[in-house]
């Protein structure tokens, strides 16, 4: 049995993909599966050890970024997508996969019409309210269509209704449940303060990041912070710091981190008493692990999803929403307070964010490729 995946570029299409083999992985040694091997075909490994602990090899395959706008880059694009779609031709022939599985994105286009050339049976995932362009056409044709948000259903037709599955997005096990005990001491959190977990990605937010800056003389007078920033924004972000907290005696509950591995980022849910968050994926892990959040989403001139993401969640009552041309230091401070000043609001929301998760999301995903993948080899 052979299944691929494609997508990745970033951690919100990675590393679903990662859970979605974790789960596989799972049924395998569940059932004594012989002979299973797993393939990204991708740009980029990303996480070449969440790769090669869960049996994956990685397959380089070039793509192009098709512009809304007008660019001459556009151009050159489509000469990378038909290049990168050449070499997933051959590749995908030369390994001939029982079924593959697009997280949708330009970097997985090649993969996705090697896959159609060659008759290969197709599932995609759509992690966004509103699915993406690639998703949308490769929809017309996958056998499969999960979705995380019930309201990107209708975006694919009445056609194609039969074919769709709301799944919620697939979380890495290990994510699954927050670690609270010892979490405190271990991330050196002032004790008995309120703690506000800050982060904008796998890549950070430079908006949320100087926002929260120019913010902290006021939120460390009340409490910790946690703040995740991004590898690129980190020695920013610290001299920033350094300026706004410079001789505040409470600059000692703030904690700045490039990037929170899982172990780290199991901690500082366990901790966190409200999160400050971008509207990706982050929105199932928040959910899984029951935060309370106030979501600041890419606006829709820069992102299509993100802002249809935040508001979904927010009706369903684990979030507020700030948009970002209102996201302000006094915004940001004045809605911390009102949020945490009224514990049944936000016991209210964490009840609604535990409803809103999905945890079987990856077991199911896999459940189905491998049904497929089976079904393919006979």
């Amino acid at each position: 049995m052979k299944i691929v995946f494609t997508g990745g570029g970033t951690g919100g299409h990675f590393y679903p993909i990662v859970a979605i083999a974790e789960a596989v992985n799972v049924i395998v040694r569940e059932r004594k599966l012989v002979n299973v091997r797993l393939y990204l075909f991708s740009t980029t490994a990303y996480d070449e050890r969440a790769l090669f602990e869960n049996n994956i090899e990685f397959i380089r395959i070039r793509s192009g970024k098709w512009r809304r706008y007008f660019s001459l880059l556009n151009f050159f694009d489509l000469l990378k997508i038909v290049w990168g779609t050449i070499k997933a031709l051959i590749r995908l022939y030369l390994i001939y996969p029982d079924v593959v599985l697009s997280k949708g994105g330009y970097v997985s286009l090649p993969t996705v019409l090697a896959a159609r050339v060659l008759g290969i049976p197709l599932v995609i995932h759509e992690s966004d309210s509103r699915p993406g362009r690639a998703n949308l056409w490769a929809g017309k044709f996958a056998v499969r269509i999960a979705l995380s948000y019930a309201e990107a259903a209708d975006a694919f037709g009445p056609k194609r209704q039969a074919a769709i599955a709301v799944t919620g997005n697939p979380i890495r096990s290990l994510l699954h449940y927050p670690l609270t005990q010892g979490a405190r001491e271990f991330l050196g959190l002032a004790p008995d303060l309120p703690v506000i977990l800050v982060t904008g990605g796998s890549q950070g937010a430079a908006v949320i990041n100087e926002v929260v800056v120019d913010a902290l003389p006021e939120l460390v007078k009340r409490y910790n912070v946690i703040h995740q920033t991004g590898a690129v924004s980190r020695d920013v972000v610290e001299k920033r710091t350094r300026i706004v907290l410079e001789k505040n005696e409470l600059a000692a509950r703030y904690k700045l981190f490039a990037y929170l591995d899982s172990s780290a980022l199991r901690m500082a849910a366990g901790a966190a008493t409200l999160a400050v968050s971008r509207a990706g994926s982050m929105i199932f892990e928040l959910a899984q692990w029951g935060i309370p959040a106030i979501l600041v989403p890419i606006p829709e001139t820069v992102s299509h999803d993100q802002r249809s993401n935040a508001f979904t969640y927010a009706r369903a009552g684990g979030a507020i929403v700030i948009e970002q041309n209102n996201f302000l230091p006094s915004v940001l401070v004045s809605e911390i307070d009102r949020l945490i000043g009224n514990p049944k609001l936000l016991e209210a929301m964490r009840t609604a964010a535990k409803s809103f998760a999905k945890p079987q999301a990856a077991r199911l995903i896999a459940e189905e490729l491998i049904k497929l993948a089976l079904s393919h080899e006979r």
